[in-house]
């Protein structure tokens, strides 16, 4: 008898509209599946938050994703999924449920000793899953964080070209030109500004996001639980958020059509 959760969505949360980028892949892999995406913007950004309080928050809103009939969870925020997807497994041990982290492995693997610029939170990059993922790596490339509080605002705001975002853009970056291989954008959200990010670094430098393998490894959990759906046809795609306002939904909307570059590799 057929699973009649395959025909259930798919759930997908972030602090904001940042996890909309990972959405973006996973429909590109999974166009026949329907998807909800909860975006937390009331209380964005979360990486600037006590890790207590990413962890009652994270839990509160997967739980809200689990009750609107989600099949599997994808916590598309790096900062949530280092402070409670390990808690999150042990209390759903039965749903598929990926979470996603920096792109270091595929920077790192690069020839010639790369050096590699993360670019992510200041809870990420303070945080312990993050700094075993970089003692990892270590040996092949030389890994440098860093801290990018108030980009995320920009992006939950709409502005991903302004020159106000310009000029933070490259207030940030100048430390590193010409001096950097790569950078690997450590949050959901800096993919909606990467073509300003690329101009900035320059053609040189490559850059990393862990959108698509985190949809690639969700695709491969739902085929192995046997929950993947067979629908023929383009799936739904739903947008809820904390703030309940239109606005955010309009927005949502434009980010989730609006055309963002993400570096193909298998890893």
């Amino acid at each position: 008898m057929d699973n009649p959760k395959r025909a259930q969505p798919i759930g997908v949360f972030d602090s904001g509209m940042g996890g909309i980028s990972v959405l973006k892949e996973l429909y590109k892999i999974m166009p026949g599946e329907h998807y909800i995406y909860f975006g937390d913007s009331k209380n964005a950004p979360y990486g600037t938050k006590p890790l207590e309080e990413i962890r009652r928050l994270t839990i509160r809103n997967v739980e809200f994703l689990l009750e609107q009939g989600a099949k599997g969870i994808v916590v598309a925020c790096n900062t949530a999924t280092a402070a409670a997807v390990r808690i999150l497994r042990t209390l759903h041990p039965d749903i598929p449920l990926v979470g996603i982290e920096p792109a270091i492995k595929p920077a790192a693997l690069q020839p010639g000793h790369p050096t590699i610029l993360v670019m992510a939170t200041p809870m990420t990059i303070q945080g312990k899953k993050y700094k075993n993922l970089m003692a990892n790596y270590e040996a092949q490339a030389e890994i440098i964080g860093l801290p990018c509080p108030g980009l995320v605002e920009f992006v939950e705001s709409g502005n991903t070209d302004g020159d106000d975002l310009r000029a933070f853009l490259e207030n940030l970056l100048a430390p590193y030109a010409g001096t950097i291989d790569s950078i690997v954008l450590g949050c959901t959200h800096y993919p909606f500004v990467r073509r300003l990010i690329q101009e900035i670094a320059g053609e040189h430098v490559q850059i990393f996001d862990g959108g698509f393998g985190t949809a690639r490894e969700m695709r491969r959990r739902l085929e192995e639980a046997g929950l993947l759906s067979e629908n023929t046809k383009d799936g739904i795609v739903t947008f809820e958020n904390s703030l309940a306002k239109e606005e955010e939904i309009e927005l949502s909307k434009t980010l989730f059509q609006k055309k963002t570059h993400t570096f193909r590799i298998n890893y």
